[in-house]
């Protein structure tokens, strides 16, 4: 999986291309627009990093040269969260973007959901021609990020997910057999507004996802409690 990074703060690059290489991600580097747009028309990338503030223009031109050549999901990292930068990093065809500083595993959890959602699949993670999850009775179709329950009668019934829901779902789905804590938990969490989620909201939304996916919420089979661990998914 290759990782195409624009960033021209040296000790933040170091970092990041230090961490996803560790996750198995192939990383080019650029510090700079000019360099940028030449190096992206000689390679194929699965997904782009790219900061907003360049010395010699910004990432919202990287952005449009990217899109204008191929359909490749986009990163913004941003020093600033105001909505307008936001709304206009989004409007570019960006897929995601998230705010300096910002932790490392957050910014790991964003990459495989936007590739998941284009169709892609992150570093280390096993890949299917049909990008179908399933957790018992609960199909999770990862192209579509559309989530179906199948009945006794064996039909499927689309289920409507909130966006942290689907993403909560995700998590468990990626670490069956390992029992999550709820800091673990919080730490890949954020909502819509890029806040991270509190430790009170994290209880709301894991009994909202049982009550859409577990038969019996009260007894729950799929999102089983460790009692003073946190959450497993088996």
């Amino acid at each position: 999986m290759r990782v195409f990074l624009l960033e021209d703060d040296s000790a933040i690059s170091m970092g990041l291309k230090y961490s996803l290489e560790k996750e198995g991600y192939e990383v080019t580097h650029c510090e700079n627009v000019k360099d940028a747009e030449a190096q992206f028309k000689s390679g194929y990338y699965d997904i782009c990093i790219l900061d907003i503030n360049l010395p010699d223009g910004n990432g919202y031109d990287v952005c449009k040269f990217i899109k204008a050549k191929e359909d490749v999901p986009v990163i913004f990292l941003t020093a600033s969260d105001a909505e307008v930068n936001v709304v206009m990093g989004l409007e570019m065809g960006a897929d995601d973007y998230i705010c300096k500083p910002f932790r490392i595993n957050e910014l790991m959890a964003r990459i495989k959901t936007v590739l998941r959602r284009s169709g892609k699949r992150g570093a280390g993670e096993a890949t299917s021609d049909a990008a179908i999850e399933k957790l018992s009775n609960v199909n999770i179709y990862t192209n579509e990020a559309k989530v179906t329950v199948t009945g006794d009668d064996g039909k499927e019934t689309a289920i409507e997910l909130t966006a942290l829901e689907y993403r909560l779902l995700l998590t468990f789905c990626n670490n069956r057999g390992v029992v999550l804590s709820r800091n673990q938990l919080l730490q890949d969490m954020w909502d819509v507004s890029g806040d991270f989620v509190n430790d009170n909201t994290l209880t709301v939304y894991i009994k909202r996802l049982r009550d859409k996916i577990e038969k019996d919420p009260s007894d729950p089979q799929i999102i089983k409690t460790v009692r003073g661990l946190g959450y497993i998914v088996n």
